[in-house]
């Protein structure tokens, strides 16, 4: 086991309870653990899960800007339904990203898993992108891709990181409930100040 492992595990534990929780530090721990998982999926040949952790960094800074800026007139977002043109956006996203992923790993790598590592890379990804504008649906893509994780990891004899993906989906169904419960509160605030007045 490498230490850059451990790290990832310690640091990817946090930023996933982070997140749960709706708490901005998340964006920050994060990053760190992207750079830990760059340098272990580089040397186990999970390359596109290793390129995916560069983007994540990309996507970690923008979704960090939009928690606290990207609300109306520049406030923190608050959790939302994921709009209903999206869920087909995202199908296509991870038709055509599995597809060009699976074909750019099968031609230019020594993949051995280029399928399980192209459908995960780009189903997290789209999960990122949802979970930055706090759509409640990014649970529900995090929750299957972290499913094929846990299979995937194993089979590169990753063991903590597979465990820690099994933490990760347990922590990803309490976050779907979570917010679920922080969406229904949000929309009964309006309802309790008109009773008010």
């Amino acid at each position: 086991m490498h230490w850059t492992e451990i790290a990832g595990f310690v640091t990817g534990g946090l930023c996933v309870w982070l997140v749960v929780r709706q708490n901005v530090w998340t964006f920050p721990i994060g990053i760190a653990n992207n750079i830990f998982f760059i340098v272990l999926f580089t040397q186990v040949g999970l390359y596109a899960e290793a390129g995916l952790q560069v983007v994540y960094i990309g996507l970690g800074l923008l979704g960090w800007w939009w928690w606290l800026h990207g609300g109306p007139d520049r406030t923190r977002l608050v959790v939302r339904d994921t709009p209903s043109w999206a869920w087909p956006a995202a199908i296509i996203a991870i038709g055509l990203g599995t597809w060009a992923l699976h074909w750019l790993l099968t031609t230019h790598t020594d993949s051995t898993v280029a399928g399980w590592d192209a459908v995960t890379t780009t189903m997290s990804l789209v999960a990122q992108l949802m979970l930055s504008r706090k759509w409640i649906g990014n649970w529900v893509v995090w929750i299957v891709a972290d499913v094929i994780y846990i299979g995937l990891y194993a089979s590169k004899g990753l063991w903590l990181t597979s465990v820690l993906y099994a933490v990760f989906l347990t922590l990803c169904v309490v976050g779907l409930r979570q917010w679920r419960e922080a969406r229904a509160l949000q929309e009964s605030v309006p309802e309790r100040e008109v009773v008010r007045s």
